[in-house]
């Protein structure tokens, strides 16, 4: 079907070839891997005929494929999420080894910041979240802060990645409350952990998790994107809307630790997961809108062009940014890193109908 309907294979590189050209300016690459990469056995996640239970599994030419999103940038995977382990411990293993022997650095395993030095000489870290004990729990905000601080302090420019937060159409809003998944599971509070991380030093805080797109605030010259929406679910993945929506989030930063310019490219999927570069921009509009909403003075201000600017309101923006007060000796010292990130999820169908089609796609 995908290549008589859209002249492409469900390939892992066929599946990303329409993402390549928002990747090409980058330096750095960060994807957040949902599902276990590999074939053959794996333990049972689900239950037979259970709603609500979803086990994804990639192949393994998907660590390659995402190795080769850009020819020069470096690629980091973020596996502090709760698919990771789908095939169980033996399978998260051999996960990390397939995006090891392709190339692709590997974040959230541990508690240990990644670091990653760019083109340039630069040296940035990656430490990834998530709200399970097996990985480095976002919901542990004297863990979060210890944890930031530790990479700070080694690395100096660190970028968080969080896996948390409720799920679905009607987790679009950020709230300084902790979320809940079907009703009971604790997924953090995002706006909590924001400060943990930024207090602590963080340069960058990306969320992903929701499902939806959330919105983006800026911390004087810090910035926090709450959630990125959905790039890649080929599979038994619900995308009406607003779950068919996501962005590549692009951020030039600089040599003393602060985001120089951000911008957001939008993207939208066709069932069953084959994803476009959205010309009408519909992502920066629900991110602008839902900024507005939950930030009305720090959230992000995004207009057609996808740049994030500071909100203004009366004419004047009410938080200027510490860059306002730096010399002009130390503003042209600073040279700039791109960064960009979004999540990858693949689900290759292997269990009966019933399984893999619940009423509500949901993790």
């Amino acid at each position: 079907m995908l290549r008589a309907e859209f002249r492409q294979s469900s390939a892992p590189d066929s599946l990303l070839a329409p993402l390549k050209p928002l990747f090409a300016d980058a330096d750095v690459i960060l994807i957040n891997v949902e599902g276990a990469i590999g074939t053959g056995y794996a333990a049972r996640k689900c239950a037979k005929n259970a709603l609500n239970c979803f086990a994804f599994r990639q192949p393994v030419s998907t660590a390659r494929a995402l190795r080769r999103l850009a020819d020069t940038a470096t690629v980091v995977g973020n596996v502090a999420n709760n698919h990771s382990r789908d095939a169980g411990d033996d399978g998260f293993a051999t996960s990390l080894a397939h995006l090891t022997r392709a190339g692709v650095l590997i974040t959230g395993a541990d508690t240990l910041a990644t670091p990653v030095v760019t083109r340039r000489g630069d040296t940035i870290a990656v430490l990834g979240f998530y709200t399970s004990s097996d990985s480095p729990d976002a919901r542990d905000l004297d863990a979060v802060r210890r944890h930031v601080q530790r990479a700070v302090d080694r690395w100096g420019t660190v970028i968080v990645t969080v896996h948390l937060g409720a799920e679905g159409p009607t987790a679009q809003r950020t709230r300084d409350s902790t979320e809940l998944f079907l009703g009971t599971i604790d997924r953090g509070n995002p706006v909590a952990f924001a400060d943990a991380a930024l207090e602590s030093g963080a340069t960058m805080v990306i969320g992903h998790g929701p499902h939806v797109l959330r919105a983006a605030e800026w911390r004087g010259d810090r910035l926090v994107l709450y959630s990125l929406g959905n790039l890649l679910t080929y599979g038994p993945f619900r995308l009406a809307e607003p779950m068919n929506r996501g962005a590549v989030a692009c951020a030039e930063i600089d040599s003393v630790r602060h985001v120089r310019a951000a911008w957001l490219r939008p993207t939208m999927q066709l069932a069953p997961g084959v994803v476009r570069v959205d010309t009408t921009g519909r992502a920066a509009s629900l991110v602008d809108s839902l900024s507005a909403l939950d930030f009305p003075v720090t959230g992000a201000s995004i207009g057609p062009d996808g740049v994030l600017r500071r909100r203004v309101v009366a004419d004047s923006i009410l938080i200027p940014p510490p860059s306002a007060v730096r010399t002009g000796v130390e503003r042209r010292r600073r040279g700039a890193t791109a960064l960009a990130s979004r999540e990858i999820r693949w689900s290759v169908p292997r269990r009966p109908t019933s399984e893999r089609v619940p009423r509500r796609a949901r993790s």
